[in-house]
């Protein structure tokens, strides 16, 4: 039941981790149609940026702000110089553009900080555990990004709810045109989506950097889930990634603790210990393929939001 619990929050912590990823994701493809697979380099600058700007300063959070600042500003630059001109062209050449960003990145971050990875070193109030009930202890980190993440989860909903400049945006991603036609600065709302969601990967990135570590292409295979989380929530919308993003960590994570397990019951340790981790990866897409087939624009499409 411990273990249970305890992977319970694990799979909770790597949704959310996973949101932050997703929610600029799906704001960039719902608003400005951009296939950005980029996106992971910008999740991978925003762990380099911490681990450098926290060695420098000596100080985790003054590290982690600027870390933050940095991914903004790196977004906003790629926004102008390379995203305005893939704004409308189709699919393919997004995803050849933004791959290219990719290669761009990786060699980047190879040139300025080297091949071997870096570690974000955490202070010594996050190092360490707290007792949330009786002979449950947890990861003080794990809970911040947890509480961490709420928050942002919940600023983020208010801001593109409640608030003029999210209603720019909501408006924006219906359509695009109009807005231009109303005098709104169209690019500057672009570039400032764009950086918003670079500073979230980014967010995402430092975060992950503290538990494994920085490293070139770390952002790749995350952002395989992210595609998944925005087609599983509804592309645009943010409850959606919400939810999907939620749904996808506790499979992943209760999955590839728990479904070892069970297959020792019908194969050997060597097998069941192989076959499980894959089998909880093939979960998540087989929960995709069904909501695709059941609900083809996600749970919570853009629409609805």
């Amino acid at each position: 039941m411990l273990l249970f619990i305890e992977q319970t929050l694990n799979g909770l912590q790597f949704g959310l981790l996973l949101f932050l990823l997703a929610a600029g994701l799906t704001l960039v493809f719902g608003i400005m149609d951009l296939v950005n697979l980029a996106h992971g380099s910008l999740y991978m600058l925003g762990a380099y940026f911490a681990a450098t700007f926290t060695a420098l300063t000596g100080h985790f959070i003054g590290g982690v702000v600027l870390a933050l600042m940095a991914t903004l500003l790196v977004g906003m630059a790629v926004e102008v110089i390379a995203m305005r001109r893939l704004y409308g062209r189709d699919h393919l050449d997004h995803v050849l553009g933004t791959f290219g960003l990719i290669l761009f990145f990786n060699e980047l971050v190879r040139l300025i900080w080297g091949p071997a990875g870096m570690n974000l070193t955490l202070p010594s109030w996050l190092n360490t555990s707290i007792e949330l009930m009786p002979g449950v202890h947890y990861s003080m980190y794990r809970l911040s990004i947890i509480i961490v993440s709420l928050a942002v989860a919940i600023s983020l909903y208010f801001v593109v709810m409640r608030t003029r400049i999210g209603m720019l945006i909501r408006a924006g991603a219906s359509n695009r045109e109009m807005i231009g036609a109303l005098g709104i600065n169209i690019k500057l709302l672009f570039t400032l989506v764009f950086g918003a969601g670079a500073a979230l990967a980014g967010l995402a990135g430092l975060m992950q950097a503290a538990i494994l570590t920085a490293q070139i292409g770390m952002g790749e295979n995350i952002l395989i889930l992210a595609f998944v989380v925005i087609i599983i929530g509804g592309i645009g919308s943010i409850r959606g990634a919400f939810v999907a993003s939620l749904l996808v960590g506790l499979i992943d994570t209760v999955g590839r603790a728990f479904l070892p397990d069970v297959l020792k019951l019908f194969l050997s340790n060597s097998a069941a210990s192989t076959a499980g981790p894959a089998l909880s990866s093939m979960l998540i897409y087989l929960v995709m393929a069904v909501i695709l087939v059941a609900r083809p624009e996600g749970l919570f499409p853009a629409a609805n939001k």
